[in-house]
């Protein structure tokens, strides 16, 4: 599957300041393979060590940790010879060997010839956990999320529609009727698929909602086996307890995250390093409130006020057992609303924005998502389906007017009091 992700590690790669290289990411977002097919696709060869599976390997860091003495070992495990530019060193699970990452910073001071790229589902957590030393500064950190729905209109052939979805974008202008229904049914195919990779390529060759949906209950287990792997048992209990709460946190009208629905009495002294353990495995996407729509948006930031989305929407529609029919016939639903907020905040993440949303002290006005693009503030509104009455954006624009209000929904690309219509396909965009 073509990623986003390769355009920057082909950067990586030539920039005279390469520093090792750490991908992370929450656990199934494809980073091993993206990874391997980078080293085999751009150098002449790649040496592999998996610290979870290779004790051998992780040995090798319990003592001396110089990188002259460690290439020999690698190269002796690996049974090749490590060359300087030529070679990509892979260490993947790296937050299993604290060793490993600690090593990382005198590849950077000695031996920045070494081109070396690591992977970590679970690192901010273990690192948490192990109260070891980070490299700071020393290392190059890229975020790895599941597919985006362009990726996704890539991996299903799609190219083409995906270039008209820029042309109408770019342009303003209606896409042909057709091609918007087009587009409108692969979006709901994504909502239910998700943008795990191993849930799309099962979907790809299955065309099947069933089989994709086992692959997202084995990621869900994954996560659930993270939990208490990378946790004691109290704590996981608690993280296990506040990830389950999430479809019921964006059931409500409120959708603001509430520690009693967790448990009675709950309160952020007892779950607020729940939130942040679940954070720090990417597998929670955290969006604050804001009371101000002004630049810069982090200063106006509540950080006691904010909601929370499932990093994949896939697997939000899978935990919640939303029955698949309703989401391909649009048939009316309540819970619809919260799929389609978590569905734009993954594509927001995906490009990396902060995630903010806004509300009008002692109103009901709630607005879904305000972005900071350099100085550019944008004001969005979010419609599951073609209802547009947008009151809180009018709030919005007429108190802060942003640089751009958009409404995004499922009708087309339009403009009207200088409200922009973007289609909840064209997302990706923005």
């Amino acid at each position: 599957m073509k990623r986003k992700i390769t355009e920057k590690l082909l950067l990586w790669k030539d920039s005279p300041n390469r520093k090792p290289l750490i991908l992370n990411g929450a656990r199934q977002t494809g980073k091993t393979y993206i990874l391997r097919q980078f080293g085999r696709e751009n150098y002449k060869n790649t040496v592999y060590i998996n610290f979870e599976s290779n004790g051998t390997a992780a040995s090798f860091f319990d003592d001396n940790i110089s990188p002259s003495k460690l290439i020999k070992y690698l190269e002796a495990e690996a049974g090749q010879r490590i060359l300087p530019d030529e070679t990509l060193i892979i260490f993947d699970e790296i937050q299993a060997c604290e060793r490993a990452v600690t090593s990382l910073k005198y590849f950077c001071e000695e031996t920045p010839e070494y081109h070396i790229a690591a992977a970590g589902s679970l690192l901010g957590v273990a690192i948490n956990r192990k109260a070891a030393s980070f490299p700071v500064g020393k290392v190059n950190i890229y975020q790895l999320f599941p597919l985006d729905f362009e990726e996704f209109l890539w991996a299903t052939e799609n190219n083409f529609l995906c270039d008209e979805i820029y042309d109408c974008y770019a342009a303003s202008k209606p896409m042909n009727d057709s091609l918007h229904n087009k587009a409108l049914n692969l979006y709901r195919d994504y909502l239910i698929v998700g943008g795990m990779p191993e849930a799309v390529k099962s979907f790809i060759e299955t065309n099947s909602y069933i089989d994709a949906g086992l692959v997202q209950n084995d990621i869900l287990d994954s996560y659930t086996a993270d939990m208490s792997k990378y946790a004691t048992n109290t704590e996981a209990v608690k993280i296990r307890a506040c990830y389950n709460s999430i479809p019921a946190q964006l059931a409500k009208d409120n959708k603001k995250f509430q520690y009693k629905v967790v448990q009675k009495g709950g309160s952020s002294t007892i779950f607020g390093a729940s939130i942040e353990w679940l954070k720090q495995a990417g597998v929670i996407l955290e969006c604050q409130r804001i009371d101000q729509g002004i630049q810069p948006l982090a200063v106006y930031a509540d950080q006691t006020a904010f909601k929370i989305y499932m990093s994949d929407v896939g697997l939000l529609v899978n935990k919640s057992k939303m029955p698949v029919n309703t989401i391909l016939t649009g048939t009316s639903n309540i819970f619809m609303g919260a799929v389609t907020e978590n569905y734009i905040a993954q594509q927001f993440a995906a490009k990396g924005y902060p995630l903010y949303y806004w509300t009008r002290t002692n109103s009901q006005a709630e607005l879904d998502f305000v972005l900071q693009k350099d100085d550019k503030i944008y004001g969005i509104e979010v419609k599951k389906g073609e209802h547009v009455r947008s009151r809180s954006l009018n709030l919005f624009t007429q108190k802060y007017s942003p640089d751009f209000a958009l409404r995004i929904s499922t009708k087309n690309f339009g403009k009207t009091d200088d409200v922009i219509s973007v289609p909840l396909y064209a997302t990706f965009l923005i």
